[in-house]
């Protein structure tokens, strides 16, 4: 994780990482400022950005295929004014808001893709309730490394990147909700102007997402070691973020599909 907070010098230690994430996007919410540091990494999306339900893509004038093109056109411009190029990307193609069905699928697709590039460490979202495929991405990054683990093979660090949750007086973005070993080792970057105006830039390239992606803020950037989460528990009391959205998923949903999956898996109690 010093690594991931240092100066550009950094990045030949960093070429080992893989950041996984729900979106197109999500990585310039959370690390948009390090993306340079990253040329050298691999990146997974684990959905497409392409609701099946139709709505986001209708209300920019495309076809559900059309706006998962324009979202990956979005992302690979974004990526390549960090010097990233798009042979570093790979799409593990689940419809957006649909991550939760399929999570058995992304830990062992994960698992895979970590014990084939000799990952050292993983930079992923965090167990927030913010929304069903950020904690579908980061149940399936733990539950890779807890394959890995359970079959004796050297497993990475996982690092999380701050994202959103719910709070006592709305939505709370660019923080994480508490966790007192976590927060412990938690490193914070922060953003002089030139550098928030090269995060406006990246995402600016992401036009589709241009009103959600205004509620981020730029002045900083957070980072931790995930803790072990238990994901067949709530991550925070009350009522869930995405819970007010009509995505088809629950808290309650989405803890009865992780405990399906960790006994598919057989993790139940090793993650």
């Amino acid at each position: 994780m010093q690594a991931l907070v240092g100066s550009q010098d950094a990045a030949q230690r960093l070429s080992s990482t893989l950041v996984v994430v729900a979106h197109p996007d999500d990585e310039i919410v959370g690390a948009g400022s390090r993306l340079p540091l990253l040329r050298e990494a691999r990146f997974v999306y684990v959905s497409d950005g392409a609701p099946r339900e139709g709505s986001d893509a209708a209300r920019h004038g495309f076809s559900i295929d059309e706006y998962r093109q324009a979202r990956r056109r979005e992302l690979e411009a974004a990526l390549g004014l960090c010097g990233i190029a798009p042979d570093r990307t790979i799409h593990l193609g689940i419809p957006d808001q649909e991550t939760s069905l399929h999570l058995a699928e992304v830990a062992r697709r994960l698992a895979g893709l970590i014990a084939q590039w000799d990952v050292h460490a993983v930079l992923t979202q965090p167990y927030e309730g913010g929304h069903p495929d950020h904690d579908a991405t980061a149940f399936g990054v733990h539950a890779a490394v807890g394959l890995l683990r359970a079959g004796l093979a050297a497993v990475p660090e996982i690092v999380e990147m701050a994202g959103y949750h719910a709070g006592p007086q709305g939505p709370e973005a660019g923080v994480f909700l508490p966790h007192a070993h976590a927060d412990a080792h938690a490193m914070s970057v922060s953003l002089d102007a030139a550098a928030q105006d090269r995060k406006r830039a990246l995402i600016a390239c992401h036009a589709t997402q241009r009103e959600t992606l205004a509620r981020f803020p730029l002045h900083a950037e957070r980072f931790r070691p995930a803790p072990a989460y238990d994901f067949t528990q709530p991550p925070h009391a009350g009522p869930l973020h995405y819970e007010q959205y009509p995505w088809g998923m629950t808290g309650a949903r989405f803890r009865e599909l992780a405990a399906q999956a960790l006994d598919e898996l057989g993790l139940e109690g090793r993650m």
